[in-house]
């Protein structure tokens, strides 16, 4: 008998101790869930802003030049907030990689304050509209498929624009990147900007142009591993397909 109450009192304290973890995982479920859906509407409405300020600047001024000017606070505001996605995949609020989202992001703040921040004769470059244009729909695209998504209630088109949109912007973007940082080569070579040279107290070298060179590089190897994924994606949602992985 004295055994038996006994294991009725462990089972009571599990049983209590079970039920405060449970309590304790859907609060934080639901915080992690009003954050999430708080960032998805700000970063969706960010992006709105800069589509209407870009589509308003051409519209007055019937040319690309010095559009980047005129929105590149707003820019910078939204894309180097996006630095918290990582720390979403860090704190395990987003089942996502730490590694393909910090590769995504990192390549963003790269192409904004390192290239076209830092750049400033290549910001009327065409090449610059290309990528800015191919980023805001496709930003607009998924924080609100995200957004919808958290709420449980996602349209059908915006679930179909996720999936469609990408196969062109996703290319454009790209294209967008190589040629801006194209374009910034002569002057990073003749500037020698963020380049450190022999003989220095540190001992060791580094070559900004070099760097943008190798940089273009990666995006071969890169960009069909991320392009393929997202078919793969596509294939799995909008069609119901079994992705089978394959083990390398």
């Amino acid at each position: 008998m004295a055994s038996s109450e006994d294991e009725g009192g462990n089972g009571g304290s599990s049983e209590a101790g079970e039920e405060k973890e449970t309590v304790k995982k859907r609060r934080l479920g639901f915080l992690a869930t009003a954050w999430l859906t708080f960032y998805n509407i700000a970063m969706t409405a960010g992006w709105l802003v800069l589509a209407v300020a870009m589509v308003r600047f051409y519209m007055e001024k019937g040319t690309h030049k010095g559009l980047y000017k005129s929105i590149q606070k707003t820019l910078k505001f939204f894309q180097t907030f996006a630095l918290l996605e990582i720390v979403h995949c860090i704190i395990g609020i987003v089942p996502t990689s730490v590694l393909v989202t910090g590769v995504q992001v990192s390549s963003r703040i790269f192409m904004v304050w390192l290239i076209t921040h830092s750049i400033k004769p290549i910001q009327n470059e065409d090449s610059v509209v290309l990528f800015l244009v191919a980023w805001t729909v496709t930003e607009i695209t998924r924080y609100s498929f995200y957004t919808f998504n958290l709420l449980n209630h996602l349209p059908y088109f915006i679930k179909w624009a996720r999936y469609n949109f990408f196969i062109i912007l996703y290319p454009v973007g790209v294209v967008g990147e190589l040629l801006t940082i194209y374009a910034a080569l002569p002057y990073v070579k003749k500037t020698g900007m963020f380049s450190l040279r022999l003989p220095n107290k540190y001992n060791v070298s580094f070559d900004y142009y070099y760097f943008l060179l190798i940089t273009m590089a990666s995006y071969i190897p890169l960009f069909p591993q991320l392009y393929f994924h997202m078919l793969r994606q596509r294939r799995k949602v909008l069609h119901g397909e079994v992705i089978v992985e394959k083990d390398d």
